[in-house]
């Protein structure tokens, strides 16, 4: 029998409790009644004394620091001082961690305890946008990212602060589980299920302009969901929301934080992941119904965005092979 899925809340004095909260709700959460995989999450530190967190909160550890070559991800939690040293004890640990090819994840400021460790050295990463300058000056050999919401660099998956850090835990649990596992996770905690880590990790409203047309910009969006099979273009969109084109861009990234071609796209590819989830469509079908036109297409998005091919992440991923052959396509969103 398949081992349940052992993540690793990593535990030291000073990390943030939301974060903390939104790890456990994750992967703490038993819903193996609903089909979704078996979680084994535990709390680990150098040792399985109480662990004071902000606001007179602590957090009782079950597990010391050697069960971290068990686990198959690791997560760190934000944290509030970004200059006193971690314990070296565990910067070894995740220093051994990443050699073993563990993948390791830190939300908001938890960015600084990996940079710590060296594994941001040379690499990209991100953390809350109100810390990158710090990011910058305290560890110059690390890439700092400037704006995404999450983005991973061998392995190491770093995150922006607070709602990015939702994102983030919902994407890995997408990777390794499916879009469907991540969506039914995401219904449970009445959050949005899918928002790309490429997106600002916060979107301008200046004037109350953008936010008259936030009401049309949605019926665009409801639109194209609902036409996703359709060969759709910006210029389609556009001319549906009655805007110029380049209006139109310009107030649904300022509404969204991403770009009309990006969200379309983005849309295409969580349309497809749920069809080859629940569907034995053919590729050829399963593009057209996606909006991909055709399956070289896709196959060359899912290559660019996911790393892999839709033919593997069926194999990977699908759930009822025979489901829905005949129906329509499953709401992307």
């Amino acid at each position: 029998m398949e081992h349940a899925y052992r993540v690793a809340l990593v535990a030291f004095p000073g990390i943030r409790a939301f974060d903390v909260s939104v790890i456990t709700e994750v992967w703490g959460t038993d819903r193996t009644d609903r089909g979704l995989p078996s979680f084994d999450l535990h709390r680990v530190a150098t040792d399985t004394t109480q662990v004071p967190m902000r606001g007179g909160l602590t957090l009782l550890p079950d597990r010391t620091l050697t069960w971290l070559s068990r686990a198959d991800l690791i997560v760190i939690p934000g944290v509030d001082d970004h200059v006193t040293p971690a314990p070296p004890p565990l910067l070894d640990a995740l220093r051994s961690a990443h050699a073993r090819g563990t993948t390791i994840a830190a939300l908001c400021g938890g960015a600084f305890i990996l940079a710590q460790a060296g594994l941001l050295d040379g690499r990209r990463a991100i953390t809350h946008w109100n810390l990158v300058d710090i990011l910058r000056a305290n560890h110059p050999h690390v890439t700092v990212v400037p704006d995404a919401l999450f983005i991973e660099d061998d392995n190491i998956w770093t995150a922006a602060g607070v709602a990015a850090g939702i994102d983030l835990c919902l994407h890995l649990v997408r990777t390794a589980h499916g879009a469907e596992v991540a969506a039914t996770i995401a219904r449970s905690m009445v959050t949005a299920p899918f928002r790309t880590g490429t997106q600002a990790q916060f979107i301008e409203r200046p004037t109350p302009h953008t936010d008259r047309g936030g009401d049309a910009l949605a019926v665009v969006r409801e639109h194209a969901l609902r036409h996703l099979h359709e060969p759709l273009t910006v210029a389609d969109l556009a001319a549906f929301a009655g805007m110029s084109a380049r209006s139109f861009a310009r107030q649904f990234t300022a509404a969204t934080g991403t770009t009309p071609l990006r969200w379309l796209l983005d849309q295409r590819i969580a349309a497809a992941q749920k069809l080859l989830e629940r569907t034995d469509l053919s590729m050829p079908e399963v593009a057209r119904r996606a909006g991909f036109g055709s399956e070289i297409t896709m196959r060359q998005h899912f290559a660019s965005r996911l790393a892999i091919s839709p033919r593997a992440y069926r194999a990977a991923f699908s759930t009822a092979p025979a489901a829905n052959a005949a129906g329509s396509a499953p709401n992307p969103r």
